[in-house]
């Protein structure tokens, strides 16, 4: 069980220098699927900039969103 986690850790290991994510990549770093990382960038929750026909996602924009989220959250409860 233990190898099988660190396995999965080992594969998914982040590169912190990159500027702009795809949005799969964006999307295994929220642990979302892809669809619904699509549907968040397309409508503007996630912010997204295009290179050229490419769709990325600033790495800031991951912990922007979930900061977010976080915010939401708050002023519900």
């Amino acid at each position: 069980m233990l190898e099988s986690r660190s396995t999965a850790a080992l594969s998914e290991t982040v590169d912190h220098s990159l500027a702009l994510l795809t949005v799969e990549e964006a999307a295994r770093r929220l642990r979302i699927g892809r669809t619904t990382c699509f549907r968040l960038v397309l409508s503007g929750e996630i912010e997204s900039v295009t290179v050229g026909r490419l769709r990325r996602v600033p790495t800031d924009a991951v912990p922007a969103y979930v900061a977010k989220l976080r915010h939401r959250s708050a002023e519900a409860a």
